[in-house]
């Protein structure tokens, strides 16, 4: 009899479990709060992820703790302060993030069973929460978009390296997707021209050069053979050939480095002093490589990269967001999970 009992239970429990897929989007990660503190627990946990930093030995600790995490927290506090969203007292990449997933939520609320969440890689909320979350909603299948078009170790990769910790503690593990970067889709692409387009039209100048900004990564990053330059490059090329421009007119460029290691270059900022010492008086910036703003577009592109560009001669600069929330954004998440949810729903 008591064995008969438990193996019931069980039987009655599957009976009414719903079957349901879940939809992760995960984004990079932000302080919980604009101040020294929040900024240092975030740089902590960011930077001590071998991913990002992959040499994690005992001179990257004492630097890191001994100098970074001194000295940096006060000075990016400031750097936050200048876009928080004091409205909700958060980062807009919180903010954007959110609407995103409320947006695909609504967007495909004809597949009742499937739930959509949103998590960051780094601070809150986290990617054990969002499946967390969803597991408890009855979601035995898992879908997990990485909101980056190009693929990194640093971005990508760190993603699912926790989503497999969290999924390695788990006895009723769902099963899982991760959605492929989507560096050149052309749906992406095509969004892209149209959010360009669109801000070009809106400003009182016409630039003389397009420059696509993307995050840096230590050369020797790709020298070990991470895809991630080859993805850049061919997103910058896929949206030459749309926009009809050559490479002079849309040009590519890296930004947010630090250290003394050799990175990724073109670097912006030179890039923006050269092209005002050069005599270009009129340009834009655009970040393919962000699927939302946040601080490396909102304070380092369109604050202090205006500034050096019009510091050194130049006169007028524009800064177009990221996708974010925008229709055609969105149009781009949709159909990727849409694809990549085939068989499921």
């Amino acid at each position: 009899m008591s064995a008969v009992l438990p193996i019931e239970r069980a039987k009655a429990a599957a009976d009414v479990r719903p079957e349901r897929v879940g939809v992760l989007l995960v984004n990079l990660g932000t302080p919980d709060t604009a101040d020294t503190r929040g900024v240092r627990v975030y740089l902590k946990e960011f930077l001590s992820d071998p991913r990002v930093i992959e040499d994690q030995g005992l001179r990257w600790k004492l630097v890191l703790n001994g100098i970074i995490l001194r000295v940096r927290p006060a000075r990016k506090a400031r750097d936050y302060l200048k876009i928080w969203n004091t409205e909700r007292d958060e980062s807009p990449l919180k903010t954007i993030t959110r609407a995103q997933s409320e947006k695909l939520a609504a967007a495909i609320s004809d597949h009742d069973h499937v739930v959509v969440d949103w998590a960051m890689r780094y601070g809150n909320p986290s990617i054990a929460s969002g499946i967390d979350a969803l597991t408890a909603q009855g979601c035995d299948r898992l879908l997990v978009v990485p909101l980056y078009p190009q693929y990194s170790a640093a971005t990508s990769a760190t993603v699912c390296d926790e989503v497999f910790r969290v999924l390695g503690q788990m006895r009723a593990q769902p099963t899982l997707r991760v959605t492929p970067p989507y560096y050149d889709d052309p749906d992406y692409i095509e969004a892209l021209e149209v959010s360009i387009n669109t801000h070009l039209s809106s400003l009182p100048f016409q630039p003389e050069i397009i420059v696509a900004s993307f995050h840096g990564m230590p050369q020797k990053y790709v020298d070990k053979g991470d895809p991630y330059q080859m993805q850049c490059i061919a997103t910058t090329d896929a949206l030459r050939k749309r926009m009809g421009l050559d490479a002079s007119k849309l040009i590519l460029t890296f930004q947010s480095r630090f250290g003394f290691d050799e990175w990724l270059k073109p670097y912006t900022d030179k890039t923006m002093e050269k092209l005002a010492k050069e005599g270009v008086r009129r340009v834009a910036v655009v970040t393919p490589g962000f699927s939302a703003d946040c601080l490396e577009t909102l304070e380092e592109i369109a604050q202090e990269n205006a500034e050096i560009f019009k510091h050194n001669g130049g006169e007028q600069f524009a800064f177009i967001p990221c996708l974010n929330d925008s229709d055609p954004g969105m149009d781009v998440i949709r159909r990727l999970v849409l694809r990549e949810l085939q068989g499921w729903i």
